[in-house]
């Protein structure tokens, strides 16, 4: 069973989200924290549980989304992923399968869990909104074409954005006016 943890970090109230399994093994899905207090918070939590953290995962290079990403990748000796190829990471202990879902970002991916039917998707789709297109490398009909391959998933499956709250396939098909 994957135990979640999620962080509210830097201006934007980024979701940085902390993945364990029972054996304390955890995978960081995007690195928001920007101020050393931030930094500070998220390091007291991993020793406090006594994690030991096997992969930093980023969904887009937005700078909300990396700005602790040094601080990551020094602080735990890990090289982040970022855009990955479309299909199954090689990580251990975790099964997680990378869906590519360009359109807030050329370079945006989601990562599904599909034996927890957990996604995460980054600024791909939120909580009855998605992500904004009017930034470099964003294009609404190409996150249109993402959008209609999330949903695609299980209406119970969990979905953990990038900014905001959880929310299901099934309520976002339900109450998201972009779906």
């Amino acid at each position: 069973m994957v135990h979640i943890k999620t962080f509210y970090f830097n201006p934007y109230r980024e979701c940085t989200y902390v993945l364990t399994d029972d054996a304390k093994h955890a995978i960081i899905i995007d690195a928001g924290m920007y101020e050393e207090h931030e930094q500070q918070h998220f390091a007291a939590y991993i020793q406090q549980e006594q994690l030991t953290p096997i992969a930093l995962l980023i969904t887009h290079a937005h700078p909300d989304h990396v700005c602790g990403q040094t601080f990551v990748e020094q602080t735990y000796n890990l090289n982040a992923i970022i855009q990955p190829d479309e299909g199954q990471l090689d990580i251990p202990y975790f099964n997680i399968h990378v869906i590519a879902s360009p359109g807030h970002k050329e370079d945006a991916v989601c990562y599904h869990l599909p034996d927890e039917n957990i996604l995460f998707t980054g600024d791909t789709l939120f909580q009855e909104s998605i992500g904004r297109t009017d930034l470099p490398g964003g294009d609404m009909a190409t996150l249109i074409r993402s959008l209609k391959r999330v949903i695609m998933l299980p209406n119970n499956t969990q979905v953990y954005p990038g900014h905001g709250y959880p929310t299901t396939i099934e309520h976002e098909k339900q109450y998201n006016p972009y779906l």
